[in-house]
């Protein structure tokens, strides 16, 4: 198993493996290929995948504003997890962010994602419970749904 960065050319295999996620919510314009590209654009070589056998297994989507870092859509095919991949991207983005001298990362997990908050939790991130989350559309037609 290898993690790299994340290229453009990944987009094909790592939407499948998105698809492939039990309730894994993607967004039909944020995760099209143009705006995939267009993010690993602006954030390049922060986004990591991990393969196996050549195959893409694992996915952290990495970037910044310049001042703190994000993690989205981090997933490891349910075929492969409990190897430690997701401790390698991560480990493998976190790098990159401090690379770039960026001191903090904030990440969403959804409540109901119990083996991702136990990730998080483990890998020594802190629960902010002091604060709130919130979400606006600026584009009615960017629709979320979540694999079955």
């Amino acid at each position: 198993m290898r993690v790299r960065a994340m290229r453009k050319s990944d987009y094909d295999a790592v939407y499948e493996l998105w698809c492939a996620i039990s309730g894994f919510g993607m967004r039909s314009i944020d995760d099209s290929r143009e705006n995939i590209e267009r993010f690993l654009e602006r954030n390049p070589k922060l986004s990591a995948v991990a393969e196996f056998e050549g195959k893409i297994v694992g996915s952290i989507l990495c970037g910044h504003d310049g001042r703190t870092g994000g993690f989205y859509h981090v997933c490891v095919h349910r075929d492969y997890r409990k190897r430690g991949i997701a401790h390698e991207m991560t480990a493998f983005c976190l790098a990159a962010l401090r690379a770039e001298k960026i001191n903090k990362i904030a990440l969403i997990a959804f409540k109901s994602n119990d083996l991702g908050n136990e990730f998080w939790r483990r890998y020594g991130f802190t629960l902010r419970e002091d604060a709130n989350y919130y979400d606006w559309s600026l584009n009615a037609d960017n629709q979320t749904h979540f694999n079955a």
